[in-house]
């Protein structure tokens, strides 16, 4: 096999992680809803962290060096659900915001500065009295302020990051101490990770963890008294779902053009309890980068096509949020294209419904954002449509 193939081939390792470009939509769609409906009657919160922590090398092929120190700053602003929407109580009460975090990885002729702005949301562990275990999650969009370029100021050393505009992840858990209604204080560990989910590459990702310290402060109260009423009984019902969906991505080296892959779904699911969904199904997409990688090198010549598409079976899990689901699901293929992976992949993600009904022919249509994976290595970011009769 020529150099170059094999080189290519090796490319598609490069695409580790990036849970990012999946939820930025439906989150800010998320956002938007709720602060016209329920957040006009729940308190108003500010919270500000301070971190510190390290970049983590996830792969034998992030060879840049990493400072020994990292340091960024995050401000939130928070809304306290206290039940005036159906899902607030049957969620839990969460806590939802959209924050903002600045962070100086020390090392500017590498990696740079990035900022990042990320819709979230705060679900609690385990509450007492004054005492609490929460974890809070957020995706946005990330902008940082250096990259792999090979002109007009050369950085090939950083072959994590090749976009200024990225995908950006946040996960928090915090032991907090209500000192009275109004201020919080809390501590706990942190994981952030910015990448394009493979748009352009190369794109291995910049993880980092560490530990932070914090307020938060509610000028009216932080724990309002919680609305608690007798919910609508949802039935557990059984629906068929048919989903359609576009991804693009390097044709599997740098400077490529960018290709677009389709993809469809039909699944059958099973709503319980009114907020969760188990689902089953069989899928299949077309990769059009595949396809010019096999006419470009004169692989599989007359068979390009054939070895273009791949296609699973899968099941999942679905965690409700208004009109936001929360989606995992694991697959194994039945097909592969030319250029395969490992025997089983992972898609995880977001629906925002925009309508979901109890009666009528179609009772659900949403939009999706997904992200397709092998364990660490990502495929490629999946944006579409769905229905639910």
């Amino acid at each position: 096999m020529p150099i170059s193939v094999q080189y290519l081939l090796l490319g598609r390792h490069r695409a580790y992680g990036g849970y990012a470009l999946l939820l930025v939509v439906l989150f800010c769609v998320l956002q938007v809803h709720a602060q016209d409906t329920a957040h006009r009657k729940s308190p108003v919160g500010i919270e500000a962290n301070f971190l510190a922590g390290r970049i983590v090398k996830h792969s034998a092929k992030f060879t840049a060096p990493v400072p020994p120190l990292s340091l960024a700053f995050d401000l939130n602003v928070a809304w306290q659900s206290c039940g005036t929407k159906d899902w607030h109580q049957r969620c839990g009460y969460p806590v939802t915001g959209i924050g903002i975090v600045y962070t100086d990885y020390r090392s500017n002729n590498i990696f740079g500065k990035c900022v990042g702005v990320y819709p979230n949301m705060q679900v609690p562990v385990i509450r007492a009295k004054n005492l609490e275990w929460t974890f809070r999650f957020g995706v946005g969009a990330g902008y940082v302020t250096r990259k792999y370029q090979r002109a007009p100021t050369m950085d090939t050393i950083n072959t994590a990051i090749s976009t200024h505009l990225n995908a950006f992840v946040l996960y928090v858990t915090d032991i907090r101490y209500h000192l009275n209604q109004h201020l919080d204080v809390q501590a706990g560990a942190n994981f952030t990770h910015i990448s394009n989910a493979l748009y352009r590459e190369p794109n291995l990702g910049v993880n980092m963890c560490g530990a932070h310290i914090g307020i938060r402060y509610f000028p009216e109260t932080s724990r309002p008294k919680p609305l608690v009423r007798d919910l609508p009984k949802l039935k557990n019902r059984w629906l068929v779902e048919a989903r359609a969906g576009i991804s693009h991505k390097e044709a599997r080296a740098a400077g490529n053009p960018v290709e677009p892959a389709y993809i469809g779904a039909l699944s059958v699911s099973r709503r319980f309890a009114g907020k969760t969904k188990l689902f089953a199904g069989i899928d299949a997409a077309y990769h059009k980068d595949v396809y010019a990688f096999l006419i470009n090198y004169g692989v599989e010549y007359g068979r390009e096509k054939q070895h273009s598409w791949d296609g699973g079976f899968f099941a999942g899990g679905e965690y409700m949020v208004g009109r936001l689901g929360l989606v995992a699901m694991v697959g194994v293929y039945y097909q592969q294209t030319f250029l395969d992976f490992d025997p089983v992949y992972q898609k995880m993600g977001g629906k925002y419904y925009l309508w979901n009904r109890e009666k009528g022919l179609a009772k659900e249509f949403y939009l999706t954002a997904f992200l397709n994976t092998h364990g660490v290595v990502a495929e490629y970011a999946e944006f579409g449509m769905g229905f639910g009769f």
